[in-house]
């Protein structure tokens, strides 16, 4: 943030030195005019700014919600996948592993999905899922037929796992700070530059002003809304574990 700051005051710097520079070699025309070249010059550059700023912060949030909602599919797949592949396993280790499965399911869509809207995952959710992976390499397989479930469960838990990770780095992930600052300040600088240049606008000309503050400052609302992946316009819900959750409760009925 420092460097943000050295840069910025660098480069207010070098506008002071310039106009300086050129006010003693008497060279140019003086500039006063609010539609002056220089406040057009400005007002080009700081909409321009503005709107790459904006679209940067719309655009990223967008497009992690969208990654991260194709992750919790693949992790709540990579569930329905052990379940399936646990039926292989006797009986008594089968139950065991699919109730284990269910229950991690019950604790993601649930008090999970709460943690993650403040950026972090359960320590449960890790602590259940190291140990359902212990309890399947501790199955006995006598035979070639469950060795390869024992390996499948193994295999699609390691899945599980991996999605997992993924959902942790997107609970996480926000847009720099920088950027959001950067979105709001050149909004403010953009709404009061005509005031900023010498101009006083009254009576009609004011309701374009006013319409253009009011529809700039939801904008900037809006990238501070959706700078969080699960939470906010563009949360990512736990629609894929609550579908998953009904299928697996469904089959474990038998109905």
């Amino acid at each position: 943030m420092i460097v943000y700051i050295v840069a910025a005051a660098c480069a207010a710097g070098v506008v002071l030195v310039a106009s300086r520079l050129v006010r003693k070699a008497r060279a140019g025309v003086e500039d006063p005019d609010p539609d002056g070249p220089t406040a057009a010059h400005t007002g080009a550059m700081l909409s321009a700014l503005f709107l790459l700023a904006f679209a940067i912060a719309i655009v990223v949030p967008w497009t992690s919600a969208d990654a991260a909602r194709s992750n919790t599919y693949a992790e709540s797949q990579a569930v329905a996948e052990a379940y399936w592949a646990a039926q292989r396993l006797d009986a008594p280790d089968a139950r065991r592993v699919q109730q284990g499965l269910i229950s991690y399911v019950d604790l993601v869509r649930g008090p999970e999905w709460r943690a993650m809207r403040h950026g972090r995952l359960t320590a449960r959710g890790w602590a259940d899922l190291d140990r359902l992976r212990r309890d399947v390499i501790a199955i006995k397989a006598g035979t070639d037929e469950l060795k390869d479930a024992r390996n499948a469960v193994l295999d699609h838990i390691g899945e599980i796992s991996a999605a997992r990770r993924q959902r942790a780095m997107d609970a996480r992930v926000t847009p720099p700070p920088g950027l959001i600052a950067t979105t709001a300040l050149t909004g403010i600088v953009v709404v009061l530059l005509p005031f900023l240049t010498g101009a006083r606008p009254r009576g009609a000309t004011l309701v374009p002003l006013t319409l253009m503050a009011a529809l700039l400052a939801a904008g900037i609302y809006l990238t501070v809304d959706i700078s969080h992946v699960f939470a906010g316009a563009l949360a990512v819900g736990p629609d894929a574990f609550t579908g998953l959750h009904a299928d697996l409760r469904r089959v474990a009925g038998g109905g």
